[in-house]
């Protein structure tokens, strides 16, 4: 594939299922502990991911859940945020400034607090009570994060007696790095005819909701208008019915990630309202249509993000390639000061 390291990204997904021991007794440790409720404090694309995991938490937990931005959290607080809580924040840099500034908060709080990050002399992982270091190489995505939530989050729940078949999910786990890249590779084709259909567009709407909130929020937000400068929307197909129709004409560049989770019957309110318009430039990204192979059907809705991710993940190199605009050129983000 153009652009595309596999044995490079095996690797890295390989060795972030090699942390499973080491996540699991911090899991434990903090089931023994105990806790009143759960917290996710991020930025940005990292933000976007916990987006994904507190999605699975409500739907599986009795145990309250909150999902604070950092920055915000700094100047707010939560009142349900205590000495009872526990705090988990990620950064791959591990030095995002506002997550640092609310780790350091939480330590001079005296709250528990898990960091996942790739550096592990990075300030992030010095602050926090459980670092999470991840061995990345070479590799800007999010599937390394993910694989580290799976085990951390899924082994609480399961610890609460909420979620009864870790064991069969994480073990299956194993096979999901070369059921992604075999994902990438069959959603190669649909991915370089949508970069070349779509890259001068000047606007896209990205349609995505329930475990896939986050995922479209990031690829919009991350990619679309920080790496590639394409002014983007992206919008939950519940919330697309409240005001975001009313942009929409015959024109408009419109893209819906649909996933398999309870939230479907949502998007294709969304599909029938687009057939009722004509709207040549919709497009529809599927889970369904991709096979995961070694993985059980039940567990599909809970890996629709990694699904999306393979898949736009190509839709990138393509709109890289096509732009003539490298993915890591920006002109502000960590270039000056503000």
């Amino acid at each position: 594939m153009y652009n595309f390291n596999e044995e490079e990204y095996i690797k890295n997904i390989e060795d972030a299922y090699g942390l499973r021991d080491s996540i699991e007794k911090v899991a434990d440790a903090i089931s023994a502990e105990g806790y009143k409720n759960l917290f996710f404090i991020a930025s940005g694309g990292s933000w976007s991911v916990t987006q994904t995991f507190e999605y699975y938490w409500k739907n599986h937990s009795a145990t309250p859940v909150f999902n604070e931005i950092a920055a915000e959290y700094v100047l707010t607080g939560n009142k349900q945020l205590t000495k009872d809580s526990v705090v988990l924040l990620q950064s791959k840099s591990g030095d995002t400034l506002e997550t640092v500034a609310a780790a350091k908060k939480l330590k001079e709080e005296g709250i528990r607090t898990i960091g996942i990050v790739r550096e592990k002399d990075s300030p992030l992982a010095k602050l926090v009570t459980y670092p999470i270091v991840e061995n990345v190489v070479n590799f800007g995505g999010s599937d390394p994060e993910n694989m580290v939530m799976y085990f951390l989050i899924f082994r609480l729940l399961s610890n609460q007696n909420e979620f009864d078949k870790y064991d069969q999910f994480v073990n299956e786990l194993k096979s999901l790095p070369q059921a992604l890249v075999n994902v990438r590779k069959n959603a190669d084709q649909f991915a370089e005819e949508f970069s070349k259909k779509y890259y001068e567009e000047n606007y896209q709407l990205w349609i995505g909701g329930g475990s896939l909130t986050g995922k479209t929020y990031a690829f919009s937000m991350c990619v679309l208008e920080e790496m590639l400068w394409i002014k983007t929307k992206s919008i939950q197909p519940a919330e697309f019915f409240h005001g975001t129709l009313e942009i929409v004409d015959e024109d408009t560049c419109c893209v819906l990630v649909k996933g398999e989770d309870e939230t479907r019957p949502i998007c294709e309110r969304v599909e029938r309202f687009m057939e009722k318009i004509n709207n040549d430039k919709f497009t529809i990204i599927d889970t369904k249509n991709y096979e995961l192979n070694g993985i059980s059907e039940e567990f599909r809705p809970i890996l629709g993000q990694v699904i999306v991710t393979a898949v736009v993940d190509r839709i990138s190199v393509y709109l890289e390639r096509d732009r003539d605009h490298s993915l890591d050129i920006r002109r502000y983000y960590r270039v000056m000061d503000y």
